[in-house]
């Protein structure tokens, strides 16, 4: 067991070679080919979704254990039938983005199609498995929110991200589908709006970083007419909208204050904006033709990884001030009823 390379997978996606995947364990395969460190924001909506459950005196712990990982797993199916699927549309060839900041399996000869696949079959199985229990634990609209997951998971990479609906994908199933459906499943309680209300933060974050990493690609993704929406848009619209979607974050929270859905401990996430202002000189410009000379070794990725520079500490302290908010809720009910 490589467990420095587990921990380093979770938070990267390392750059490997096929003499060292040769000798990882098996677990150390999959992290870096689902490209785990990724999918810390899946983590995020179940965690979500079981505090809102906690709030609401609805928790249940095995049912929110199902859904994290049933999410998680469904997460990590998704990335791997999305590098299948683009390296047999020969997507991944010609040194495109996606081989540029990290290992791609297929491309990079790390395993055969058989078996990425038999990892992704796998993976997806455990995580159906997750989604089925769950069905038969709650029944009722749990089994659409599987299907729908079930369909997103299977059809993002093709057609809707050629069709600019990837974007809008990764917004409904990161915010309403996982948090607001997970709180569903979680508590047994009727779908509730103001849940998915309450997602929408989180759910712009994440889109932003995904529309970051499009812009990024933009010229590429337009060379093989994948038509994301920054294509549609165009580098300068889409930068643009790229900024409004992070101002949007802010306005959703304060707006939930404003409705008392949360406290104003939410305000916290306002000590995120200096970091929108850091970033700022990157998202109001065009994308330079090379890394510049202080830019952090991520390149390719530029706006990509200024989004996800902001969504992280935006997260995070979205995370702590939800937390806080519903002890507040527990330990002090009559405050800001």
């Amino acid at each position: 067991m490589n467990f420095s390379m587990w921990r380093r997978a979770l938070q990267i996606i390392p750059r490997i070679d096929k003499e060292e995947w040769d000798k990882l364990d098996l677990i150390s395969r999959w992290l870096i080919a689902t490209r785990a460190a990724v999918m810390v924001i899946t983590v995020l909506s179940a965690a979500f979704a079981g505090i809102f459950a906690i709030r609401a005196g609805a928790f249940n712990f095995w049912r929110w254990l199902l859904v994290l990982i049933g999410l998680y797993l469904a997460h990590g199916t998704n990335n791997l039938l999305n590098d299948y699927t683009d390296y047999v549309r020969g997507v991944d060839v010609d040194n495109y983005y996606r081989a540029q900041y990290g290992p791609q399996p297929l491309l990079h000869g790390l395993m055969s199609k058989k078996e990425l696949l038999t990892y992704a079959g796998v993976t997806g199985a455990l995580a159906a498995a997750c989604g089925i229990a769950l069905g038969f634990m709650r029944g009722e609209w749990t089994w659409l929110l599987i299907g729908l997951g079930v369909l997103f998971v299977l059809f993002y990479t093709y057609p809707l991200k050629y069709i600019a609906l990837g974007e809008l994908t990764v917004f409904v199933v990161w915010g309403p589908l996982m948090v607001a459906g997970g709180y569903y499943v979680i508590t047994g309680l009727p779908w509730d709006w103001t849940i998915v209300l309450a997602s929408l933060p989180h759910a712009v974050g994440t889109t932003s970083v995904l529309f970051g990493k499009h812009i990024d690609k933009l010229q590429q993704d337009k060379e093989r007419k994948i038509h994301t929406l920054p294509v549609v848009l165009g580098e300068t619209a889409a930068r643009w909208t790229m900024i409004a979607m992070l101002a949007l974050a802010y306005l959703l929270v304060i707006y939930l204050i404003w409705t008392r859905f949360f406290t104003p401990v939410l305000l916290l996430t306002l000590l995120a904006i200096p970091t929108l202002v850091e970033i700022w000189p990157i998202l109001s410009n065009p994308k330079p033709a090379e890394k510049p000379e202080d830019f952090p070794d991520v390149w390719p990725n530029y706006y990509v990884a200024a989004a996800f520079h902001h969504t992280r500490r935006f997260g995070g302290l979205f995370l702590l001030a939800v937390v806080l908010d519903t002890v507040i809720r527990m330990i002090w009910p009559a405050f800001w009823s």
